[in-house]
């Protein structure tokens, strides 16, 4: 079953890397609290993934903090050191969290996993965004195909706050 507007997120545990290595962030650390915006993408350097979806959010960062919003992460069913490496590639590093979700275990528990086998990535996440006020999704923007980046680009949310 798919994630509502109204739900509370499950517990579940993100890695990092940082530039001290990995860390672990619990969906408590992240959304205790806060009003948080969080996107998912299939693939970390897909080509929608890296040249449309992120870099909207790269380029709005301070509007959306701006605008009431505490942090912004990425999420994406690949491994740490490929969010890593994604986000020092991207001028993202320290800007918004990169976190991976190595075993799709957040994906799967919010129900918005994606069987891309046809396309050769396998089990991945829907591209979605959401805002989450004290780990409560408050608005949720799933796209139909994993190959746009409109009603959860960063252009869509900021309409949203």
């Amino acid at each position: 079953m798919t994630i509502a507007i109204g739900d509370k997120l499950p517990a579940t545990t993100f890695k990092e890397k940082t530039a001290d290595g990995p860390v672990e962030i619990t969906t408590e650390q992240l959304f205790s609290g806060k009003r948080v915006v969080l996107f998912a993408v299939p693939g970390a350097f897909t080509p929608t993934c890296s040249l449309n979806h992120l870099p909207g959010y790269l380029e709005n960062r301070d509007t959306i903090l701006g605008k009431g919003v505490d942090d912004i992460a990425v999420i994406s069913v690949n491994d740490w050191h490929v969010m890593g490496a994604w986000a020092q590639s991207s001028g993202g590093m320290g800007k918004i969290h990169f976190l991976a979700d190595w075993d799709a275990g957040f994906t799967r528990a919010v129900g918005l996993d994606a069987d891309l086998s046809a396309g050769g990535l396998g089990l991945r996440s829907k591209r979605y965004s959401m805002l989450v006020e004290d780990g409560v999704v408050k608005a949720l923007n799933i796209e139909e195909s994993p190959g746009q980046a409109t009603v959860s680009g960063a252009a869509a949310m900021l309409e949203l706050l």
